[in-house]
């Protein structure tokens, strides 16, 4: 069984933390994010520090205790430092442009596809084949990314489409005559 809710988090000196019963405000440079926790769980905040406790010994108890501080400590990073993704495209012809809250993409289909961007997320493009999505929600970003890959998801034979930059697409051999 791990043990991850029996360590703290450490909290930064430019975030603020507020619990208030099972509602956990934290606010940084990067915005701020709200977290209800369940009532098996209990939170306490020392100085510097939040920690994640199972308030019974029943097993889902210490599961959810777990995900909690994991929760609450990617909440942490993320107003501090933030989350971002990045994406390329390959093929001929495919483009990218964020435009404020919309990213603009050409990718090969008979019409422009225009990806409306969630409240908290932001995408540049620093080149036509590149995107970067960042913001502080972690699980967001990872989203977005993901919806923005299935537009066009990699294909096996050529290796066209949208990739996170660190992906590899195992390329598959053509059909012989």
């Amino acid at each position: 069984m791990s043990r991850i809710a029996n360590a703290s988090i450490e909290i930064p000196l430019d975030v603020e933390v507020s619990v208030d019963g099972a509602r956990i405000s934290i606010r940084g440079r990067y915005g701020s994010l709200i977290l209800s926790v369940h009532p098996d769980v209990d939170i306490l905040q020392e100085n510097t520090s939040l920690k994640a406790s199972a308030r019974n010994n029943a097993k889902q108890s210490f599961a959810l205790a777990g995900t909690t501080r994991a929760l609450l400590n990617n909440m942490v990073i993320g107003v501090s430092q933030g989350f971002e993704k990045k994406l390329s495209l390959f093929g001929v012809g495919y483009r990218a442009k964020a435009q404020g809250n919309n990213l603009d993409l050409t990718l090969g289909f008979s019409h422009p596809v225009q990806y409306k961007l969630p409240e908290g997320i932001k995408a540049i493009t620093p080149s036509q084949t590149e995107i970067v999505v960042s913001g502080a929600d972690k699980q967001l970003v990872g989203q977005v990314a993901a919806d923005i890959r299935m537009y066009r998801p990699p294909e096996p034979y050529k290796g066209k489409g949208i990739r996170y930059i660190d992906e590899h697409v195992a390329r598959k051999e053509a059909k012989k005559k």
